[in-house]
């Protein structure tokens, strides 16, 4: 069987000695037309485009972030714009892998498996669904691995080892590292010794999954991190796109150039 992109992605990273690139921005923000340009740009240096929806009770998401989804709801979009705008972006020339996340509620507000038949549709390569934890997102997971979709399982640092094997049993092509107990953009509580620490003990569990970090990774922390299979930067975009509005500046070249210094950080 044919790999998926997600795994390829990280195949081609381990081959250039590297951790995989993950970026993360909320669809739509701060408009439809700017999210598309700001994508097309990140695209050129990151290895996976994480794209969030949108949602009015964003639980899991710190200020940055609240911020952007904010801005893409008062400016009106909607699921269909973010699934037009993934479509749109697989067609273009340095598209990556796209992974969506949001909650829950709105996959069910859609209907679970019209959203998984969409997202196959228009090229969606994997999902993470927040508010969906093992064991109760093993029937959705099985509905997505069916479709060729990658559902991404979250690991945190409060995961009990009896949880964390099952999880990684249960999971496809990537698992989530939540490296500290925050909301997103958090500053970093934890040494990143004691996050690789912590990342290890998960990683030897199974080492052929792909094990990402997420939460308080930003240009400052990301270097001392490259032994991850993969680090995920979002709330410090987030940030760039809202500095950008307020100082009047393009966001997309702002964003582009950022991700840009990233991706050379992790060479």
């Amino acid at each position: 069987m044919k790999p998926s992109n997600i795994a390829s992605a990280f195949k081609k990273c381990r081959q250039e000695h590297r951790p995989a690139l993950l970026t993360y921005t909320v669809s739509g923000d701060p408009d439809k037309k700017k999210f598309f340009e700001i994508l097309k740009a990140i695209s050129s240096h990151a290895d996976i485009c994480e794209i969030g929806v949108g949602h009015n009770c964003n639980t899991g998401d710190g200020k940055q972030i609240q911020n952007s989804t904010y801005r893409a709801i008062k400016n009106g979009i909607k699921i269909k714009d973010t699934f037009a705008m993934v479509k749109r972006f697989k067609r273009t020339k340095n598209a990556k892998p796209c992974i969506l996340m949001g909650y829950y509620n709105s996959i069910i507000q859609y209907g679970e498996n019209r959203f998984i038949k969409k997202c196959k549709q228009v090229g969606v390569d994997g999902l993470i669904v927040v508010d969906l934890p093992w064991p109760e997102n093993k029937n959705f997971s099985k509905k997505c691995k069916k479709n060729s979709i990658n559902f991404v399982q979250l690991i945190s640092p409060t995961t009990s080892k009896y949880r964390m094997k099952r999880i990684i049993n249960d999971s496809h092509d990537m698992i989530y590292y939540i490296s500290m107990l925050s909301t997103t953009g958090g500053k970093l509580k934890v040494s990143p010794s004691e996050i690789l620490k912590n990342y290890n003990r998960i990683k030897k569990i199974n080492k052929s999954k792909n094990l990402v970090i997420g939460f308080g990774i930003t240009d400052k922390t990301i270097s001392s991190l490259k032994k991850a299979d993969g680090l995920v930067v979002g709330s410090a975009l987030c940030k760039e796109i809202s500095e950008s509005i307020k100082k009047k500046q393009n966001p997309v070249t702002k964003v582009g150039n950022m991700v840009k210094r990233l991706r050379a950080k992790l060479s």
